[in-house]
């Protein structure tokens, strides 16, 4: 990556993981994927249930690959014939992986969801949630991050998945209310109101959508 923008990611990242600490969750800086899959793995004990939803980030760091290991009980969600029943198992695993849609620069987690399974368990679920977010996602605030997670990561979502909505086909937020819509759901995380719940990885990298 170019220097400049490595040196750029640094900063923000600072000012991300102290607006993080005063949110009552904890951030971290990685400046390689490496770095970022050795931090993610000091968070999970060996023996933990891990479960998670369609997070990309964490694939990318090679996380996914390694906690598929004898080392730990993952809760593989395509495993289950009933997607909801996936769902409910993940509330009873330790360990939640996930990433965001977009992080504002003083620590706010934004986040869109179709059927609620990962906001659920972001909001009220596994006692710890660990977060890989790419620099690519912080935004100044809680309104860009918004337009970020529903112009951005909805529409390529929509398009990996095959779904038929407005932003699929164009590319760009409609607010609709297409039946194939992935935004039925918007959590909004200001706030962990448990102390070491919720950990963020910031990674010097562009990761997911």
């Amino acid at each position: 990556m170019n220097p400049n923008i490595t040196k750029r990611n640094e900063l923000l990242a600072k000012k991300v993981i102290k607006g993080l600490k005063t949110r009552n969750m904890t951030g971290y800086y990685a400046a390689t994927k490496e770095e970022a899959l050795k931090l993610a793995l000091e968070l999970i004990p060996e023996g933990s249930s891990i479960a998670m939803g369609g997070t990309m980030s964490a694939a990318e760091i090679g996380l996914v690959d390694a906690i598929k290991s004898d080392a730990y009980h993952f809760i593989d969600r395509m495993s289950y014939s009933d997607p909801h029943d996936a769902g409910l198992a993940t509330f009873d695993a330790d360990i939640l992986l996930s990433s965001a849609n977009a992080i504002t620069e003083d620590g706010v987690l934004v986040n869109i969801d179709g059927n609620a399974n990962r906001v659920s368990a972001i909001a009220y679920g596994p006692r710890k949630v660990i977060f890989i977010v790419g620099m690519n996602k912080v935004c100044n605030d809680i309104d860009s991050a918004m337009k970020r997670a529903r112009n951005v990561a909805a529409p390529i979502n929509a398009q990996r998945f095959g779904l038929a909505t407005p932003c699929s086909l164009t590319g760009s937020c409609f607010n609709c209310k297409s039946p194939d819509t992935i935004c039925c759901q918007f959590l909004i995380t200001r706030y962990s109101r448990h102390k070491g719940r919720i950990h963020v990885i910031l990674v010097n990298d562009t990761l997911g959508f």
